[in-house]
């Protein structure tokens, strides 16, 4: 093949890819993924709060589900594999709230920053791996605009004994 040819195809390959990963609402469909109600708050405050294009979205934490394990530390009663499927959970919620708030998700513009904080032992190490659960799934739905800033870091608790607690800023389009 010539390689004008070669470059031609690439591009269309480059921007069929751009265009199925620029739809989240599609790329739900695709990933099977169906995304539940807004989980109230269960004290004093409120699941995200807009400020300009700006939704700050409040720390979430996995959803209790039959043959999953979200609750507990990461390093003695869960693996870090449990852990990150714990976090993938907690992004899916993260995912409701915000589809509840804006409505389509393809309003939103960019994840922006991902805050995850992991119920660990002392001694471990890997809450950047954990957290990735929930970082791969917005980068599977959103494409580039799902890669963000984050922070992953080690908490002597957390609420529930969950595994992970997670929070995440979100810009939205101007309207």
């Amino acid at each position: 093949m010539r390689p004008t040819l070669i470059f031609a195809m690439l591009l269309l390959t480059a921007s069929s890819f751009a265009q199925q990963a620029s739809d989240p609402e599609q790329r739900l469909k695709e990933l099977n993924i169906q995304l539940g109600a807004m989980k109230q708050p269960i004290a004093n405050y409120v699941k995200a709060v807009q400020t300009g294009n700006l939704l700050f979205l409040s720390g979430h934490i996995p959803d209790e589900v039959p043959g999953k394990k979200t609750r507990g530390k990461v390093g003695s009663t869960l693996t870090v594999d449990e852990a990150k499927e714990a976090a993938r959970l907690t992004g899916l919620s993260l995912l409701s709230t915000l589809k509840a708030y804006v409505g389509d998700l393809n309003k939103v513009n960019r994840i922006v920053k991902v805050y995850g904080m992991v119920n660990a032992e002392p001694s471990f190490t890997q809450h950047p791996m954990v957290i990735n659960g929930c970082s791969d799934l917005m980068v599977e739905v959103f494409g580039e605009k799902g890669k963000h800033a984050r922070s992953a870091v080690g908490m002597g608790s957390l609420p529930l004994d969950a595994a992970v607690e997670i929070e995440m800023i979100v810009e939205i389009k101007n309207p």
